[in-house]
């Protein structure tokens, strides 16, 4: 499946992933008609009641995973945002764990939450990427590594410009695919997609354009982020506050 999963990278259209959270998310995203889905590490913590920024443990993460991966049928990427550990070994276990629950792809980031989150140094990050691609090709381990460059989500001056040089430092390195958070602008995204060969993914903002300008310029993965989460909490809320208020659950069978 990780192969199918690759190749839905190259097609005319962006691949939609959507993020979920749960068995239930899982199983909407297919009923929608969905290709694929990847885990959403922020949605999937506040489930959790845990933070994001990897303040819940590996370990219950892998219990999520492994119930919407035996739930779904659906290619499962999944967020381990900076890999659950600083070691190496440690990280590509995890991945390995992963990959025997039939995930076929991960999301890895070049930013760390200590007290905030911040920019990994670039170089260290390549060769933890290399050395990780190194690791899982010995344990025959094969996945896709979407490598997620935070530059324009911490909001950096010279965004473009960091994030071109990570993007051809992390190909070099052997990554699959590139994800930008937070990029938005036509200009910006043109050249990230310009500079490399591997597919662009781009996550939903409100000032993201449309999937059909995306795929004129390039873009070939779109994600939903914790952001269909956020909505469904807040219609939730909406709805429960109504039951309240009216003294009355028929508005929950309209």
């Amino acid at each position: 499946m990780m192969i199918e999963f690759k190749q839905l990278h190259q097609q005319k259209m962006p691949l939609l992933l959507a993020n979920v959270w749960d068995v239930t998310s899982a199983k909407c995203a297919e009923q929608a008609g969905y290709q694929a889905i990847g885990t959403s590490s922020a949605a999937l913590a506040a489930v959790l009641g845990y933070e994001d920024g990897e303040h819940m443990p590996f370990e219950e993460l892998l219990f999520v995973v492994k119930r919407i991966a035996a739930s779904s049928n659906l290619p499962l990427s999944v967020d381990i945002e900076s890999g659950y550990s600083t070691d190496l070994h440690i990280i590509a276990h995890h991945i390995q764990q992963l990959a025997e629950l039939g995930v076929v792809g991960i999301n890895i980031e070049d930013s760390r939450v200590r007290e905030s989150r911040t920019l990994c140094n670039k170089d260290e990050f390549a060769t933890l990427l290399q050395g990780l691609r190194a690791e899982l090709t010995s344990r025959d381990v094969s996945i896709f590594i979407n490598v997620r460059c935070d530059a324009f989500l911490l909001g950096l001056e010279n965004a473009i410009d960091e994030a071109l040089i990570r993007a051809s430092s992390y190909q070099a390195a052997g990554a699959d695919g590139l994800f930008f958070p937070c990029i938005s602008h036509e200009q910006d995204i043109t050249k990230i997609v310009e500079a490399t060969s591997l597919p662009i993914n781009v996550m939903a903002i409100p000032s993201l354009p449309d999937i059909d300008t995306l795929a004129q310029l390039g873009v070939k993965r779109v994600s939903t982020g914790n952001f269909a989460q956020i909505s469904m909490n807040e219609q939730l809320i909406a709805q429960l506050s109504k039951i309240k208020t009216q003294r009355s659950c028929s508005g929950l069978f309209e």
